[in-house]
């Protein structure tokens, strides 16, 4: 059977954004054109790929199977080609790099910035996120993450030294509640919590003593996804938060936020910019790991 690749490249664009529309504006095309597309690619494999509804548009079985198996080689397709044609070029196109919420070192914006100055040819698209899943098979170039959850088949450059998670609290709620003097006392604390989407339990605060590492289940008083409304709730004295000691510096230094149970906080290795172990980078991605080299 001759490879549809226009039809395979709509389909995946569909199963990625779960939106005929979206697609159609990320392709460059038509909602029509996209329907007639997929369509096509059905009939010539005589199964149903796509539901759709007024709705919302989801993968049947075989669908779901189909991008499952296609996805990761399309992506090695185009990279191969990007490759070949930009062997001897200079760094240009589009950089796609999904990163970490909290990697503050790597979004708060110099890093970026000085990238984007010696590399004027590249354009970098951000996502900012703390789901986790398969960078190549999403169409990812890059991650930055915490190193302990990268897979061991990656390629992990660091982005950081060692980190700390700790707790902080406004002086207004440390004069009023006062300070807990071991973790197993935030229970009677209030506690603003964080989790990296609705559908999972609140994270569980992770400390350490004589050399044994344990966490802490808190009962949030407010949970979200958003660091900044964690930092914003905390200063304005709504409770104990925690995260990286490094996201919270500029609340200590100006003395808006109070570091707790410091003694009770080990270090552990940081971010890691990570990318899939290939032979040849695209002259864009070799570009950024040797700005993060000299960064570091």
């Amino acid at each position: 059977m001759a490879v549809d690749l226009t039809g395979i490249s709509v389909f995946l664009a569909v199963a990625e954004l779960r939106s005929f529309r979206a697609a159609a504006e990320h392709l460059g095309v038509t909602r029509p054109a996209v329907s007639q597309a997929i369509r096509r690619l059905e009939d010539r494999l005589g199964v149903a790929l796509v539901q759709r509804t007024t709705r919302s548009v989801s993968l049947t079985e075989a669908g779901a199977q189909l991008y499952q198996r296609v996805a990761p080689a399309i992506g090695e397709v185009g990279f191969a080609l990007d490759a070949t044609a930009d062997r001897d070029a200079a760094p240009s196109g589009l950089l796609r790099l999904a990163v970490s919420s909290i990697a503050e070192r790597f979004i708060s914006g110099p890093l970026l910035a000085g990238f984007l100055d010696a590399c004027p040819a590249v354009q970098v698209d951000v996502t900012v996120t703390d789901e986790e899943f398969d960078i190549v098979a999403q169409g990812f170039d890059a991650g930055v993450r915490l190193g302990e959850v990268i897979d061991q088949d990656m390629i992990a450059i660091p982005v950081s030294g060692e980190q700390r998670q700790i707790p902080v609290a406004a002086p207004a709620y440390i004069k009023r509640f006062g300070k807990p003097s071991h973790p197993s006392e935030l229970a009677q604390h209030r506690c603003i919590g964080w989790r990296p989407s609705p559908r999972t339990a609140p994270y569980r605060w992770e400390f350490g003593e004589a050399g044994r590492e344990y966490d802490v289940a808190v009962n949030p008083e407010i949970t979200t996804n958003d660091m900044w409304l964690m930092i914003r709730t905390a200063c304005a004295g709504g409770g104990i938060t925690f995260g990286m000691e490094e996201t919270f510096r500029p609340y200590v230094t100006s003395g808006q936020l109070v570091p707790l149970l410091e003694g009770y906080c080990p270090p552990f290795a940081g971010f890691f910019l990570y990318f899939p172990n290939r032979r040849n980078l695209a002259p864009k991605l070799r570009a950024l790991v040797d700005h993060v080299k000299r960064w570091r």
